[in-house]
């Protein structure tokens, strides 16, 4: 363990394996990791804790850090006053979701990264705290070193005040995610499901598309939403269009603009301004992973080939810059490279000119916006400023087909890609995690099935068999690999968001092992998470680090709750392999969660979505048969949109499978089993009676 004096030497971040907290290995300030050491010296010091929560590609962590963490008359102030402790928040989103909730109660407003919290000595209790602080003080904040000082004397002088605040916050932590079944209506209904279609539309934004203000984040959750709704009343004599509407202007807006990469594909984590046009520029594999799917499913349910094309180039830009060699899949993308945000991303008309035969740089220019007022700090940052169907009514290409101008502009932004790949590149964050990979294996699976591109399959098959490989070890599931260290105990986001990837996959290509695997993941989600007395699961396992808080989370954040996600697995698990106790299971979360669903059903629609499923069972397709006419009806029926429906072709020589699929056997060359529940059709033998079947539906 590295002891070096602040400012001589690396300090103990340097034997972290987190690349953020490397990133302040060579700061003056005596940091700690959370953990027993750091919390040792705090005990024994007297001093109160310092904690700063952040992850490797937050613009505002590397502002704070670069005006505070690297100065040394700040840093002193921190080491003489505080025990300083960094977290990366992806590492540990047990703490990072305890001490944002505590930020909020204790400052009344939202938190952020970076996160800056102080605690007491000995039990860990926030008693203060606030997100980015400034060096010098300005726009009505103290100096970062004064308001250390001010703290510090709070703590020593008021503490019999303070304990107190703090037990009452501690109490209001357990009473937020509290959850009882005891709230939950005899028999559960869809009302909440009707509140929160009409409460998307009250808060739609008709111009842009999206959901609130700046900054405006992508929500594919509600896209996918809106798109269940739509296609639960297609067939019906008033189908709800303005779901559809609300949905794909959404996804045609975020997609247009400078929220999504024009060269590269892939989206930015949000937008700084309502029209989706300069984004916070950092990439995360989370987004990326949930923004595929969303385009996958809209691909299918319109047949639009735009969502097509954005499916394929956020496909694309996972399997080239973001797959590592070994499979897995890497956490996020800098915003900033050669200490600017942005810089990667931007161009100019000249360069464009420059890099482009003269008629394909005037196209290129015209359809995305170089010929307009520089939009980014001077620069150009590109966004679709005029539809192919505009270009081609304009000289000089007035009467060109749009088809053959996007041909020119995919060359030219093939061009233009390459140029770019050679820049300095913002920072990658190698760790791969397994919740956030799970989202990538899934957003794969769906765009493989929207795309009919079997490399997608493959892709996210290596990342499924990486994760069995690196981070499933003596029978518990590992949240972290950093290089050839897998560490962390898994939480149940993990689990839940892997057995969700997994059934997905099962769509595509059936893996006896691989359902087995998940089974074994949702026998430790009920052994390890689950809350016995009021239903519903904790965030961490019953043998997770004892923090101040054991939280549950029913509300979704940048990533679906993962309360919901295990009420849906354990569903369609459950009437999968025909287990009771995961349906169970699965409605008692349902309940747990069903007062704040009511309250609150824009913040919980992956609830709602689990919601659903227990009020009208999805149905379960199960094909059984020789392997060219597996893949003959596998074919037809996945280029179909039915988010209600999983299929499975599990050929006729298949062994190992459990009870419930086993007592499907094959019967001719092919053979269909319709399962809505538990309830079980009677052998199909003919795929036009089969899609008269799935249309009933």
């Amino acid at each position: 363990m590295t002891n070096a004096p602040a400012g001589r030497g690396p300090n103990r971040l340097a034997e972290q394996t987190s690349p953020y907290l490397v990133q302040h290995a060579h700061n003056p300030v005596d940091w700690y990791p959370w953990g027993p050491q750091a919390l040792a010296a705090a005990r024994q010091s007297g001093k109160p804790i310092l904690l700063s929560i952040g992850y490797s590609a937050c613009h505002w962590c590397h502002v704070m850090a670069h005006e505070s963490f690297e100065h040394e008359p700040t840093a002193a102030v921190m080491n003489e006053l505080f025990i300083n402790i960094k977290v990366d928040r992806e590492e540990r989103p047990d703490l990072d979701r305890i001490y944002q909730l505590a930020h909020q109660l204790l400052t009344r407003r939202g938190g952020g990264w970076p996160l800056t919290m102080f605690l007491t000595h000995d039990d860990q209790r926030p008693f203060f705290g606030g997100t980015y602080f400034p060096r010098e003080a300005r726009q009505g904040m103290p100096a970062f070193s004064d308001l250390l000082r001010r703290v510090a004397e709070y703590y020593r002088e008021q503490s019999p005040a303070l304990r107190e605040q703090n037990q009452a916050l501690v109490d209001a932590l357990a009473r937020i995610d509290a959850g009882n079944a005891t709230g939950a209506p005899a028999a559960l209904d869809n009302e909440p499901l009707l509140q929160a279609r009409a409460q998307l539309a009250a808060r739609f934004d008709r111009e842009n598309g999206g959901w609130g203000g700046a900054p405006k984040f992508p929500h594919p959750a509600m896209v996918m939403r809106l798109l269940r709704d739509w296609h639960a009343t297609a067939s019906a004599a008033q189908p709800d269009l303005q779901a559809l509407f609300m949905a794909t202007l959404s996804l045609t807006r975020m997609a247009e603009g400078g929220l999504y990469d024009q060269l590269g594909g892939g989206f930015s984590r949000y937008s700084v301004d309502e029209a989706w046009q300069i984004p916070h520029f950092e990439k995360m594999l989370y987004d990326n992973g949930a923004l595929l799917s969303a385009y996958a499913a809209a691909a299918l349910a319109t047949g639009d080939p735009f969502y097509a094309e954005v499916a394929a180039g956020t496909a694309d830009f996972l399997l080239r810059d973001m797959q590592s060699p070994e499979g897995g899949f890497y956490s996020s993308l800098d915003a900033d490279s050669e200490g600017h945000e942005g810089r990667f991303y931007v161009w100019s008309p000249q360069a464009v000119r420059a890099a482009l035969p003269a008629a394909e740089a005037e196209l290129f220019i015209a359809r995305y916006g170089l010929d307009r007022p520089p939009n980014f700090e001077g620069q150009w940052h590109l966004v679709v400023a005029r539809s192919l169907q505009e270009l081609a009514a304009q000289q000089p290409w007035a009467g060109s087909d749009p088809a053959a101008l996007q041909a020119r502009l995919a060359a030219a932004a093939a061009t233009l890609l390459a140029m770019r790949s050679a820049r300095p590149w913002p920072g990658r964050d190698e760790k791969v995690l397994t919740s956030w990979n799970a989202l990538a294996i899934r957003g794969l699976a769906d765009a493989a099935r929207a795309l009919g591109r079997t490399e997608l399959t493959q892709a996210a098959t290596r990342a499924l068999d990486f994760i069995r490989r690196r981070l499933w070890q003596e029978g518990r599931l590992l949240a972290v690999s950093q290089g050839p260290l897998a560490h962390v105990q898994a939480y149940l986001d993990d689990h839940v968001l892997l057995i969700d990837a997994i059934l997905a996959l099962q769509t595509l290509r059936f893996d006896a092992e691989e359902l087995a695997f998940a089974a074994s993941l949702a026998e430790l989600v009920l052994a390890r998470f689950a809350d016995t007395e009021r239903g519903g699961f904790y965030f961490t396992a019953d043998d997770h680090e004892a923090l101040i808080h054991r939280s549950r989370f029913f509300g979704d954040d940048a990533m679906p709750a993962g309360n919901a996600v295990a009420a849906q697995v354990l569903l369609r698990l459950g009437y999968l392999l025909g287990e009771e106790r995961y349906l169970a299971a699965a409605e008692a979360t349902l309940r747990a969660g069903w007062s704040q669903g009511v309250a609150q059903p824009m913040g919980h629609i992956s609830l709602l979505t689990a919601l659903e499923e227990q009020l009208q069972p999805p149905a379960i397709l199960v094909l059984r048969g020789q392997p060219a006419a597996l893949a003959r009806w596998q074919g037809q029926l996945l280029r179909v949109y039915a988010p209600r429906v999983s299929v499975l072709a599990i050929a006729a020589d298949a062994t190992n499978l459990p009870p419930a699929l086993a007592s499907k056997p094959p019967r001719g060359e092919i053979t269909a089993y319709l399962c809505r529940g538990s309830q079980c059709s009677a052998p199909i033998d003919s795929l036009s009676a089969l899609l008269r079947e799935l249309r009933a539906l």
